[in-house]
């Protein structure tokens, strides 16, 4: 098959799916930012850029976690009016099965499945946090405040932190070996290097013990001090509740906190999020596609559709559910996450092998 012109039904079935795709993701996310901008108008500063990039970072918002919904709802509609207008049954009248006709939408969808696995690598992922910003009237206020986390054998403590100008204000670390404390560094700032901070004007001082006592202090003073390695700025803002995370950063964040044996299971469910529950979709395109009659007699359309939209719809809420209580540590994400859409793919399967049974009988 040549790429530059494949077969006709390819075409069509793929135009047809990606229009209603673009139609329905285009809809659910703009009712959803609209709404949410009226819910809110009363918060925003009276100032037309600001409500018009309120409503952008909301539909940016909306569009990446509403694009596995209308991944499968367009197949639903696509599938249902092909059916209504006798289009399937003169498909497989021409000797073409589901099989080669759910290749083209598969394809689709798997380009748009990556297509926003891309957006998540950008600042697309920040447009949550960008219209809280909005709303907060804080748009050029993007401090973090008052952080305490752990590295490496020490504890640091961070006053401010400004993730777009990569700059901490007072920094301190120090190092605690059973109940003594060994050393303190502290420095007024430190700039972000592209693979860790240097603490300028930095004060190191070390702790001298004798038999256990503490006798005396040894203090040094250094221009630059290189410590924080791998700790990027929007990883240490994710250390602030709350906070978004690319799907790259939310990687390096698991990581890191892997590394440092802090509990990583929010960034995990974060990475899963973004990464392995919007499969879901992929899984119910195969399910309701071999599911859905091919035609309309003895069939009634409506209820047909009412159901397809409603089992997705339930399917969404459950793994949404489960998303927000391994988010909150009630259970590890690879169970609200991982295991459910395995699960899910494995019913596929089944699904797509029983028609593919039926076939050869």
């Amino acid at each position: 098959m040549n790429l530059l012109s494949p077969p006709l039904y390819i075409t069509y079935l793929a135009k047809h799916y990606l229009k209603n795709l673009l139609v329905i993701l285009l809809g659910l996310s703009l009712v959803f930012s609209v709404i949410d901008y009226f819910q809110h108008i009363a918060k925003l500063e009276k100032i037309g850029t600001y409500q018009l990039q309120y409503i952008l970072y909301k539909w940016e918002e909306a569009i990446t976690l509403l694009y596995p919904l209308a991944m499968v709802f367009a197949v639903i509609i696509t599938k249902v009016r092909m059916v209504k207008n006798s289009n399937m049954v003169a498909l497989h009248a021409f000797g073409f099965n589901n099989k080669k006709l759910f290749a083209p939408i598969l394809a689709v969808a798997l380009i748009v499945y990556l297509l926003f696995m891309v957006l998540h690598t950008t600042e697309f992922s920040y447009a949550k946090d960008k219209a809280s910003h909005l709303l907060k009237n804080e748009y050029n206020d993007y401090q973090v405040k008052d952080l305490f986390f752990k590295y490496n054998d020490a504890f640091v403590y961070v006053k401010n932190l400004d993730p777009l100008k990569k700059r901490i204000e007072e920094i301190t670390l120090f190092k605690v070996e059973g109940n003594q404390v060994r050393y303190t560094i502290r420095a007024p700032y430190a700039l972000y290097n592209g693979t860790g901070w240097d603490a300028k004007d930095a004060r190191l001082k070390t702790h001298l013990y004798e038999n256990n006592v503490l006798q005396s202090y040894r203090l040094e003073y250094k221009e630059s001090i290189e410590t924080l390695e791998g700790y990027k700025p929007k990883i240490m803002e994710s250390l602030y509740e709350g906070k978004a995370l690319s799907v790259i950063d939310a990687y390096h964040t698991w990581r890191l906190f892997s590394a440092q044996k802090l509990d990583s299971s929010k960034i995990r469910a974060t990475f899963y999020d973004k990464v392995v529950t919007p499969l879901f979709a992929i899984a119910m395109l195969l399910i309701l596609f071999f599911k859905l009659p091919f035609h309309a007699r003895m069939v009634n359309l409506s209820t047909t559709l009412a159901l397809s939209l409603g089992t997705t719809i339930v399917v969404w809420g459950v793994l949404f559910g489960l998303g927000r209580m391994g988010y909150n540590g009630a259970i590890l994400p690879e169970l609200t996450s991982v295991f459910p859409i395995i699960l899910l793919f494995v019913y596929a399967l089944y699904t797509y092998i029983c028609q593919e049974a039926k076939s050869f009988a």
